[in-house]
């Protein structure tokens, strides 16, 4: 083909190669690494490649225009808004940048809050009541905050009129109009049910939320009065479906309760705004909110809405199950990927939380961190500068479609049910909930869902930084509870169990230790011997190498020099099929209680046993069982 003059081919001049070339390509890499066998054929590429999401659609390894959603996605601002809610996407102005203030100092929160305004932030989230801040502390918190500019979100859980009530009344004395304030007032009696319990009655609060509606309808325009805040769904360890289902059917019962009380359609859309968990996982975070505006969108439809009214208020938030205790700073990556996914996704307003919110209050630096991430994001990084930067992806497009359908079925099983309150009464949502996290928990045991700095990567050594504790906060249960509220997990739990008590062992001056016993050359060992310290690491463990060679006298003195009880073998299989049973015979000798092999057991699972080998760790082993069962062996209790 012809090209002009200084142009570029690019891939014009080589034919046009096809799905099934690539399958056949991908599939001998396949036979070549054990994936796959002779029996596989090309169509079984993308099988054996595909992963399994928590809400059942495959992740196929190649996507193309033939996966695009038959009916298209639309505009960005337009029905059915997946990509976005405004035709102008963030462009120009960006998300809202808000910033959570959590603290019961009212002084130093007043501090903090003003720092944050003068630093980049452009909305509030105050959290309110027991455990966080005092509610009569309010004007203090906000006494230098225009109120006219910053948008204010109000978090008070059961105090939610009281904390309504002193907000604007500190808004009135300092002669703000109402037509001026925005933000919003955070009633949300069902997300408050789900967290502390549903009893026999409706949950407490619903009349008061409707009639925050109203007040703002009537003197406070800018104002929203209830949020659907799907994070205790999250929190509780739900899949994305399940996240969005439970807050399609929050909204749908907050809709026929404005609306029976008086409020027309539009106007109780009006008084909606939504609230996700965004994490690491940037794709499933893009899909989730452009699934969640989607569906919201039809729900809409299906009331009688048509116009713009339809679109979804998103407010995006860091995920607090993914944050780790170990290794904090990488929560500092963690927290930019989700903020990445909510800015891509089309959210309107998004909170980055502190790196450190495990270990109790954020401080300065902390603070700063959190916010600089999304200035940097819309600033250095032109994110706002492209409307919808996912738009077109097939992947995306295709993953969005998916989970939109499984949200759908699931939201339809809770209306089934009666509606939300009734689901949550019956356990309904939390036996699934309960499936999806206990699927996420055996991932993360067999780190196939890795957590870098806890599961992967470990740091022994390392010390955390010191910071204030959280005050608690617990709402009490209503006096008529049926059913518990939703667990608050965290997906480093189970490893973070383990290495709490490794660390009560080291403080009474008797971390566990495991000898690697290093079989051979360093080229025949250091693979495996790296595999066994990552992961008797992530269990606390100190991990000394009994250094190369084959002796096993020398190999037994090391392990008694190295005060380890119990040891691993780490070599390739030649070397192990001569020393391994010498080895591990003299290891028994030396008093080691277990011993461990790195690699698969195979063929010689008998003879190893007779050598008194107890154990494998290998590539998709259960870490966490084979930790806990190291642990006692090694006397930790």
């Amino acid at each position: 083909m012809s090209v002009p003059s200084g142009g570029l081919s690019l891939a014009a001049d080589f034919p046009e190669s096809t799905r099934g070339e690539w399958q056949k390509l991908v599939l001998g890499v396949l036979r070549k690494s054990g994936v796959a066998t002779e029996a596989n054929t090309p169509a079984d590429v993308e099988d054996l490649l595909a992963t399994e999401t928590y809400d059942g659609p495959r992740i196929q390894p190649l996507y193309t225009s033939e996966d695009a959603p038959a009916g298209g996605v639309g505009l960005p601002g337009l029905a059915p808004f997946v990509r976005g809610g405004r035709p102008q996407g963030t462009g120009g102005s960006g998300w809202d940048v808000r910033a959570l203030h959590v603290g019961p100092d009212a002084k130093a929160a007043g501090a903090d809050v003003l720092a944050d305004l003068e630093s980049g932030v452009t909305s509030l989230w105050l959290r309110l009541g027991e455990g966080s801040l005092p509610i009569e502390a309010l004007g203090m918190v906000l006494a230098e905050v225009y109120l006219d500019l910053a948008p204010v979100a109000l978090d008070a859980g059961g105090q939610t009129s009281a904390a309504a009530d002193e907000f604007l009344r500190v808004a009135d004395a300092r002669g703000v109009p109402g037509s001026q304030l925005s933000g919003s007032l955070g009633a949300d009696p069902i997300g408050l049910a789900a967290r502390v319990g549903v009893g026999t009655s409706e949950p407490a609060g619903l009349d008061e939320a409707a009639a925050l509606a109203r007040r703002c309808l009537q003197q406070y325009p800018g104002l929203r009065a209830l949020v659907v805040d799907a994070q205790p769904y999250h929190r509780a360890g739900a899949s994305d479906a399940q996240e969005l289902a439970a807050s399609l059917a929050t909204g749908v019962a907050y809709l026929r309760l404005l609306t029976s009380a008086g409020l027309s359609l539009t106007e109780a859309l009006g008084q909606l705004e939504f609230r996700y968990a965004v994490t690491a996982d940037q794709f499933s975070s893009i899909a989730k909110l452009r699934a969640a505006r989607r569906l919201w969108a039809r729900v809409a439809q299906v009331c009688g809405a048509s116009g713009p009214e339809r679109a979804q208020r998103q407010h995006a938030v860091t995920s607090t199950a993914m944050m780790t205790r170990r290794d904090p700073w990488v929560n500092m990556l963690r927290t930019t990927l989700a903020c990445f996914a909510a800015g891509v996704a089309g959210a309107d307003a998004v909170t980055v939380l502190p790196f450190d919110a495990r270990l109790g209050l954020p401080d300065d630096f902390s603070r700063r961190i959190a916010r600089n991430t999304q200035i940097l994001l819309q600033e250095e990084s032109s994110l706002v500068r492209v409307i919808d930067p996912a738009g077109g992806s097939w992947f995306v497009e295709s993953l969005t479609e998916s989970l939109a359908e499984a949200a759908w079925s699931a939201f339809t099983e809770i209306e089934r049910a009666g509606g939300i309150v009734a689901a949550l009464r019956e356990g309904l949502v939390a036996e699934r909930i309960a499936t999806s996290r206990a699927a996420r928990a055996e991932a993360i045991a067999h780190r196939r869902d890795p957590i870098t700095g806890v599961s992967e990567f470990p740091n022994v050594a390392e010390k955390l930084p010191d910071r204030v504790p959280a005050p608690p906060v617990a709402p009490s249960a209503p006096a008529d509870a049926v059913t518990t509220g939703l667990p608050e997990i965290h997906y480093d739990a189970d490893f973070e169990d383990l290495r709490a008590r490794a660390d009560a062992a080291a403080q009474a001056g008797d971390r566990p230790v495991i000898l690697l016993a290093t079989l051979g050359s360093a080229a025949a060992s250091t693979a495996r011997g790296s595999f066994a310290a990552n992961l008797f690491q992530a269990g606390g463990f100190d991990t000394p190498t009994s250094g190369t060679g084959t002796d096993p006298v020398q190999i037994a003195a090391a392990f008694t020099a190295s005060g380890a009880t119990v040891a691993c073998l780490c070599s390739a299989d030649k070397v192990y099929a001569e020393h391994a049973a010498t080895v591990a015979a003299a290891l028994r000798a030396a008093g080691a209680r277990q011993v461990w092999l790195a690699g698969q057991p195979g063929a010689r699972a008998q003879s190893d046993a007779e050598a008194g080998i107890g154990g494998y760790v290998f590539t998709g082993c259960n870490a966490v069982a084979v930790l806990q069962t190291a642990l006692a062996e090694a006397g930790v209790a």
